[in-house]
């Protein structure tokens, strides 16, 4: 007892010591703390468990075997001593796509053609390492297809059933062209047989139709035609078919469509394509409708055909969209809505919820119905999407596609290709990802398909969640203290009532039920506070891989670095982290050593601390007094200066005058006042008390000067002139004389002005007046114009005599 007493103080002191040994490899491999190589290696790819049986140093604990790869290299850990097992993929089943043309000699079977390669392998999973496999998909040419015609054959189809009578001969032909292993069968549905769906009287169950129109009786679902080859039979029996009629105008497609997907040998659904055409020109019931009539039991999603008749949509209620997602997408079934115009827009939303599915445009009459069928399965045979089963626990999944044109997309596009023409190859690249191992480690299968196809890959998935070595183990070893446990790896595990590194503890060793009760604190079940190991009874804390970083204390309770921080540093950089409080250096305080105790950025510019209106905190100036504000509380929008602020205080007291003159003394004592001679003995910059310089004016309009301090006691100053300076009256004769001798002058001045503008303008008429004389052409005597009005006639004869 003695000497194991001895041992387990031995490994205690051992593992104290470790704290000076601590690894510096991958962090995900030292945060495991792995206890076995099983462990290390689920921590992540990178990590490796050093078996090597001197490999630790003294006092290094167990979780130091695990390391990554380069660290345990550096740390002397042999090559063939480090278990590091690798993921693997290994196919099983490989079969090449099949390569075949339309009309070949060779006749297939649908189970013979093979459109996705590969079709089984086998995956080993180590955590955290993806496994990336190719899958190549490839549309078969003359692949052979199923399809199913359900009709509506509520009254308001009765035009259309006329010509889907010869639909299966001409369809026949057509589909000829595609394939040459084509099938066809027909059903029909009009609504459940209660009441508000149908009437339920006797006359009208009998004939749902008024006037005479000869109508079969309401019914749900009725399979006329399984599928078959045979063209000229789908013509015989669906010529065959009346019309019936309901009251609602919703029809109960959802109840035919669940039971053709769900009833696969009533219906003769072959492993190949298959194809659903839905044919109606009214709306849907869903889930939750059936409660009008009564029914509240959720639809089972199970076959209940009698006679080809569905016998329970007086039961159970009609299926949700999800269910019949689920059971369309279980029994590959590609689904075309063939509606009239007025319901396209809520077939189309219907279409964007039930993958691979389309909808065409369902004339009047269905006339157009051949063509709308082979437009609709050219366009979802274009596209393949794949899709997987649900995935185990921690399992993940992508995919990367490579279409046609060097097209390549991931994440959910990933998964599709579109714009496939027959004979076209499509790759995809599928990556698995384990990020846990199964609690049993079990095995687990998932399945890949194309959506709409029958063929599937399907995956094993084995998980490597312990190490070759495990299986090497000794039981008992020598090793493990008198064989108290079972060596392996390089380590031991021990067992059942041992523990210790070496298994050298019992449980029976200490008065008490649980030997970890002494590595816990009080009212805690926190072992070493989740931050160590507790090896016989005594804690010994992690290392973390930054080795600035520690843990400390009996129950490993301290640490250095979760401390509050500042400016995101620890203590602000102003401390010292012990055991979650920081220690402040000097003049700081505060849980993340923020607060300074510094009080020059207070410091106002008149020398005061927050300008004597706040208080300094950690550096920052809280002004008590609203007014102001700021960094140091100079700030006051609405203060005066002050010199303002002083002014008439100054004046009562020095003056005895001024506003504040009656209540001088009760006002305005605050300050100590000293007279001086002139203005040249005010106390001057320099000085060591804040210092404001004043002039100011008093109420006789006479200017006065004092200066404003406070000194270190905050006691305020002033310093004023005894006199002040008033400016002399002015001098009335001199300013009257002056202004009248201006009024004179300014009055002559514009006189001399108006006749020397007079003058000039006369001289310029008279030379005008000259210069118009000059250029006169008569005689100045006698008007030009005048002629006299005597005319005067001399006798030539008369001498004078």
């Amino acid at each position: 007892m003695a000497e194991t007493k001895l041992l387990m103080w031995a490994g205690i002191l051992c593992c104290l010591i470790w704290n000076g040994f601590a690894q510096q490899g991958g962090s995900d491999c030292i945060k495991a703390n792995a206890k076995s190589c099983g462990e290390c290696i689920q921590a992540g790819p990178n990590c490796g468990w050093c078996k090597k049986t001197d490999f630790l140093q003294e006092g290094e604990p167990t979780s130091a075997r695990c390391d990554d790869l380069a660290a345990l290299k550096s740390k002397g850990c042999p090559m063939k001593d480090i278990e590091d097992p690798r993921g693997s993929k290994q196919v099983l089943e490989d079969r090449e796509v099949t390569n075949r043309k339309i009309g070949a000699a060779e006749k297939l079977k649908p189970e013979a053609i093979t459109q996705i390669q590969p079709q089984k392998l086998v995956l080993k999973l180590r955590v955290g390492e993806p496994q990336t496999f190719s899958l190549k998909f490839k549309r078969a040419e003359d692949y052979p297809i199923d399809l199913y015609y359900l009709m509506d054959l509520s009254y308001s189809m009765k035009d259309d059933l006329e010509n889907v009578k010869s639909l299966g001969t001409a369809l026949m032909l057509e589909m000829e062209k595609i394939t040459s292993d084509f099938r066809i069968g027909f059903g029909s549905f009009v609504e459940k047989t209660v009441m508000p769906y149908i009437s339920t009287t006797p006359a009208k169950l009998r004939n749902p139709c008024t006037g005479d129109q000869n109508c079969t009786s309401p019914f749900s679902y009725k399979n006329v035609l399984s599928l078959t080859s045979e063209g000229n039979k789908f013509n015989e029996l669906v010529g065959k078919q009346h019309i019936s009629g309901n009251l609602d105008s919703p029809e109960g497609g959802f109840d035919a469509i669940m039971q053709v997907a769900v009833c696969g040998e009533q219906i003769g659904w072959r492993n190949v394509t298959r194809l659903l055409v839905f044919s109606t020109d009214a709306g849907f019931h869903f889930a939750g409708d059936g409660k009008l009539g009564g029914i509240v039991l959720p639809n089972d999603g199970k076959c209940h055909l009698e006679n080809n008749m569905y016998t329970m949509s007086h039961y159970y209620d009609y299926p949700s969209i999800a269910h019949l997602v689920q059971k369309l997408s279980e029994n590959n079934i590609q689904t075309i809505f063939a509606v009239t115009e007025e319901f396209q827009a809520v077939y189309k939303e219907l279409k964007n919820l039930i993958p691979k599915s389309a909808v065409g445009t369902l004339s009047s009459n269905s006339s157009n119905v051949i063509q709308l069928i082979i437009d609709a399965y050219n366009s979802l045979s274009s596209e393949v999407i794949l899709e997987n089963s649900k995935l185990p626990k921690g399992v993940t999944i992508s995919y990367k596609s490579f279409c046609k044109n060097g097209v390549n997309d991931t994440q959910e596009d990933g998964r599709k290709c579109s714009n496939i023409s027959i004979g076209d190859e499509v790759k995809f690249e599928i990556n698995v990802t384990a990020n846990e191992c199964p609690k049993k480690g079990q095995n687990e299968t998932i399945k890949i398909k194309p959506l709409g196809f029958t063929e599937e890959v399907e995956i094993h998935l084995q998980f490597i969640c312990e190490c070759q070595c495990q299986s090497e183990g000794e039981p008992n070893s020598p090793a493990c203290h008198e064989g108290n446990g079972t060596f392996e790896c390089g380590a031991c595990r021990c067992n059942e009532g041992r523990i210790g590194r070496l298994c050298e503890c019992s449980t029976d060793e200490v008065n008490s039920e649980d030997m970890d009760a002494y590595c816990r604190r009080e009212n805690s079940t926190e072992i070493c506070s989740n931050n160590g190991e507790c090896i016989c009874g005594q804690c010994v804390c992690k290392k973390r891989e930054n080795t600035n970083e520690v843990y400390s204390g009996k129950y490993c309770e301290c640490d250095n670095f979760n401390c509050d921080r500042s400016n995101g540093l620890i203590c602000g950089g102003n401390g010292i982290c012990k055991c979650r409080v920081c220690e402040c250096f000097p003049n700081f305080t505060g849980s993340a050593c923020d607060c300074s105790l510094d009080t020059f950025p207070c410091m106002a510019s008149n020398g005061q601390i927050c300008n004597g209106r706040g208080t300094c905190e950690c550096g920052t100036c809280n002004c008590t007094d609203p007014k102001f504000q700021g960094p140091t509380c100079e700030m006051c929008q609405t203060c005066l200066g002050v010199c303002a602020e002083h002014k008439d205080c100054v004046q009562c007291r020095a003056f005895d005058k001024g506003e504040k003159k009656e209540t001088c003394s009760q006002e305005c004592m605050h300050f100590n006042m000293t007279r001086v001679e002139s203005r040249d003995k005010l106390p001057q910059p320099g000085q060591p008390d804040p210092l404001s310089h004043c002039k100011e004016k008093d109420v006789d309009d006479c200017w006065f000067y004092f200066t404003y301090s406070v000194n270190s006691n905050g006691e305020a100053n002033v310093h004023v002139v005894e006199t002040p300076e008033c400016p002399s009256g002015p001098d009335i004769i001199p300013i009257v004389a002056g202004v009248v001798a201006g009024i004179v002058l300014i009055g002559l001045a514009l006189l001399l002005i108006w006749k020397l503008l007079m003058i000039i303008h006369d001289r310029r008429e008279f030379a005008k007046f000259e210069k118009e004389k000059m250029n006169a052409k008569w005689d100045t005597g006698e008007n030009p114009i005048y002629k006299s009005a005597v005319t005067t006639v001399v006798n030539p004869k008369y001498e004078g005599k």
